[in-house]
């Protein structure tokens, strides 16, 4: 089963401008989407993976196919001089062929010397499956007006829930082969990408902070604690944490501080990319939440082109709601995620009158949920999902 990714259109929109590049965490659908852009969007292309011989004889010897609309070049980010190397095919070539490139890591993570790439390129991050990527909804996105929802089955969000948005397992609906696929994703993740392209030596002590992560979902992260329960020093784990966010296998978000409150400045809140690790189900859905509303800035950022940030609010007095939505440094929306409970947090009601936050979401899972009080708006989360990306 292909399902048309949500980036689809926009990457073949942006192509007739500049390079695209496209990142994003392991087996997350990166090559698929490409090779499926170039299957039907164009005469002929060439796909070139850096870690195929053959591929890589024929890149070094730039051997470009003459008929060939549209090359793809895959995890070149592991060739050493991969940015001067783009940069001179791309001003060389750019009139003839369209240039599309993607890796597993950040592609930007490598600092080198050489020409920059500046101008010459857009960048995506593609994100797992989310509930209106698999309802085949487009939401209508438009920074401080009111979120637009449609309904959708019930049973699409449990899957989610359930599977994890990565295709292989989502598709599957085997929780045998989740098993399976967890642990070759991280062995994969260490062996092939973390060991080859950093140097990190300690990589069974990383492997430990990695199995211990999926414990501190949704809770101020402290490296001082992982530090203590590695027995490492505190520079350590975090050049660990670090690399982990480099190669999407986990993200922060940190408090919004603003003048009017008496905010948190110090710890960030950690969540996975694949919300499925996640073992007990009311933090796993609070990651799913927050997986849904970083795509969303992740697109806003990408595409849309405005500066969209995930933040949480916390003040000195432990008031907190869980996200908040910030762009071009402006409070758009907030969202405070409970698995069942539908009596509004206070905490909601201080924040929205303090920040004045245009709009106010509590989040659950239940269904048949929709009502408001006060300015907050209690909702299924079935129905909000529909209205990110």
């Amino acid at each position: 089963m292909l399902i048309k990714r949500y980036l689809f259109d926009y990457v073949l929109e942006d192509l007739n401008e500049k390079m695209v590049f496209i990142s994003g965490t392991r087996q997350v659908g990166k090559t698929t989407l490409c090779k499926h852009i170039g299957e039907t969007s164009f005469k002929k292309f060439l796909y070139l993976n850096w870690d195929n011989r053959q591929d890589r004889k024929i890149i070094l010897n730039s051997l470009w196919q003459p008929e060939a609309e549209l090359i793809i070049f895959d995890e070149i980010h592991k060739y050493r001089t991969w940015k001067n190397f783009i940069k001179g095919e791309y001003d060389k070539n750019k009139e003839k062929y369209k240039f599309l490139v993607t890796g597993s890591s950040r592609l930007d993570i490598y600092r080198i010397t050489g020409d920059s790439l500046q101008g010459r390129y857009h960048h995506y991050i593609l994100h797992p499956f989310s509930l209106s990527e698999i309802e085949n909804i487009k939401p209508s996105l438009t920074p401080f007006k009111e979120l637009v929802f449609t309904e959708s089955p019930s049973s699409s969000l449990s899957q989610l829930l359930k599977f994890g948005g990565f295709p292989e397992p989502f598709i599957k609906q085997s929780e045998r082969h989740l098993r399976r696929w967890h642990n070759e994703k991280v062995e994969r993740l260490f062996k092939e990408e973390i060991r080859e392209l950093t140097l990190i030596r300690e990589v069974s002590n990383m492997k430990l902070l990695s199995d211990i992560l999926p414990t501190k979902v949704g809770s101020l992260l402290s490296l001082n604690s992982l530090r203590e329960d590695l027995e490492v020093s505190y520079k350590a784990v975090q050049n660990w944490i670090e690399i982990l966010e480099a190669f999407y296998y986990c993200f922060r978000i940190y408090p919004y501080n603003y003048s009017k409150i008496r905010a948190l400045k110090k710890e960030p809140k950690l969540y996975l990319w694949d919300w499925s690790e996640v073992e007990d189900e009311s933090y796993r859905f609070e990651n799913l939440i927050a997986s849904h509303l970083l795509k969303t800035c992740h697109f806003l950022k990408d595409y849309l082109g405005y500066k969209a940030e995930l933040c949480f609010l916390r003040d000195v007095d432990k008031r907190e709601v869980d996200f908040v939505v910030v762009v071009d440094n402006k409070v758009w929306f907030a969202v405070e995620v409970k698995k069942s409970d539908k009596n509004i947090s206070p905490h909601m009601f201080y924040f929205k009158k303090r920040l004045h936050i245009p709009y106010t979401y509590q989040v659950v899972f239940d269904e048949g949920v929709d009502f408001e009080k006060d300015g907050v708006r209690v909702i299924s989360a079935s129905k909000f999902l529909t209205g990110v990306v």
